[in-house]
């Protein structure tokens, strides 16, 4: 008998639905079938039962430039559980002097205790550690110790890599059998036009768009995906925004590069025109910025025919005081979303026509915990874990701050209504929210070590 079995629901297979029941033993998926029986039943009548989201990019507690983004492990990855994702990979940071497996200690101290979900680590290699030959060798044991990604910048003072750091450090991620997820943005550029811009007596939010244009975020793609070819490093490119972008990553897929992309429900859904005609323009400074309706179309026919990945969030919360600056030049960048991905893809991309379920999920869960090593997570397959979500799609929500568990207080998808949420959500077999509500404990959750496939 097993410990438990989810039954009514239809599991959406990578085929498509299919009526048939799950079980569960030991934290892990044991059989699907039918007539399974087992100590506890879980009715899925009338619902989608599929693998808990992975959500491959997100920042809670992230400190920068004296504030801390306003979800912590706790209630960033409450929200996450809550919104049907059970695994979040967030980012060790070192600093100056720090060596990387202080900085991976540091941050897993931070984390452990205090997540409701499952969480792995991306460690940033940020300029100084890129120059230096002694903390470029400390990359295997890094890799052995489970983090297995490290994140570049082709942006940001003390961050952005110039063309011969970032050679130096895909070569070292390389040998050391990591990948390279990378923010690409033409950095130096960047930070010259937002200073003719403020120069100029230009503080409204629109001129943070204005001043990153896309073309300048294609070409550091192109300039990264030709360095990872040289290195033979696998590359991921976060937070993909803009028509130009996608068209790098297909085209560099062409000549043989191993290369993958990722766009955020921000970037499908609001527009460059949030930034004006409103006093809370700022509120939605992100970057790469958010582009056009013509973009959208661009990255929805991406994430359905496989120009693009995967959907994460790029969580990055910060409160409305936070946000509100006199200029956009002094705006604090990212939104929160960490909560509402599964629902919002599922209702504007599912309900729209344009993913069908099975998509729905590779994005959300499959492909990213294949992309970034999580062997055990994103599929209900025997002898993973038992991560799943009875996802409603006829429950109906309008989205507004007191609808979510996030910690900001506003939220870039207020009022907007979607079809579909999750009912109950498990963790390795555990039950860490039901009927919507969280009834999990703060340290259900554990670092997750990961391993990298050489499949990008």
């Amino acid at each position: 008998m097993y410990d438990c079995t989810v039954v009514g629901g239809q599991i959406i297979t990578p085929n498509g639905p299919v009526m048939a029941d799950l079980a569960l033993a030991g934290g892990s998926i044991a059989a699907i079938g039918h007539g399974l029986t087992a100590q506890r039943v879980i009715d899925a009548t009338g619902c989608y039962v599929i693998p808990g989201g992975v959500d491959p990019h997100v920042h809670l507690q992230l400190a920068l430039g004296g504030l801390v983004s306003s979800d912590s492990f706790a209630s960033g990855t409450i929200a996450a559980a809550c919104g049907g994702t059970t695994t979040v990979i967030d980012f060790a940071d070192p600093q100056p002097g720090q060596s990387l497996a202080d900085a991976l200690a540091v941050r897993q101290a931070e984390a452990d205790g205090q997540v409701a979900v499952d969480y792995g680590l991306h460690m940033t290699i940020p300029t100084w550690h890129a120059q230096s030959a002694q903390r470029l060798a400390e990359l295997p044991a890094i890799v052995a110790a489970g983090c297995a990604t490290f994140k570049l910048y082709q942006a940001y003072a003390r961050m952005e890599l110039d063309d011969v750091a970032l050679h130096r450090a895909m070569a070292a991620v390389a040998k050391a059998g990591g990948a390279v997820v990378l923010h690409s943005e033409t950095g130096p550029l960047l930070d010259h036009l937002r200073a003719e811009a403020v120069a100029a007596g230009h503080s409204a939010a629109i001129w943070h768009e204005r001043t990153r244009p896309a073309r300048l975020e294609a070409t550091a793609i192109h300039r990264a995906a030709e360095i990872a070819h040289l290195t033979g490093c696998p590359l991921h490119i976060f937070h993909v925004d803009c028509a130009e972008g996608v068209a790098e990553i297909v085209a560099a897929r062409v000549r043989g590069i191993a290369i993958s992309g990722e766009s955020c429900p921000h970037y499908l859904l609001l527009t460059a025109d949030e930034h004006l005609g409103s006093a809370d323009g700022n509120l939605f400074i992100c970057a790469p910025p958010l582009r056009s309706a013509a973009d959208q179309t661009a990255l929805w026919r991406a994430l359905a025919d496989g120009g693009l990945d995967l959907i994460s969030t790029d969580h990055c919360p910060w409160t409305r005081s936070e946000k509100s600056q006199r200029s956009f030049a002094q705006v604090p960048g990212g939104v929160p979303g960490i909560e509402a991905r599964l629902s919002l893809l599922h209702h504007f991309g599912v309900g729209r026509g344009r993913l069908s379920l099975a998509r729905w999920v590779e994005l959300c869960a499959t492909a990213p915990a294949r992309l970034m090593g999580l062997a055990r997570k994103g599929s209900l397959l025997p002898g993973y874990d038992a991560d799943l979500v009875i996802f409603d799609p006829k429950r109906e929500k309008t989205i507004s701050t007191d609808t979510l568990h996030e910690a900001a207080d506003w939220t870039p998808y207020a009022g907007m209504t979607v079809s579909g949420w999750p009912r109950t959500v498990l963790l390795r077999g555990r039950v860490i929210v039901e009927d919507e509500e969280y009834v999990g404990h703060l340290g259900d959750g554990r670092f997750v070590a990961r391993k990298m496939k050489r499949e990008m």
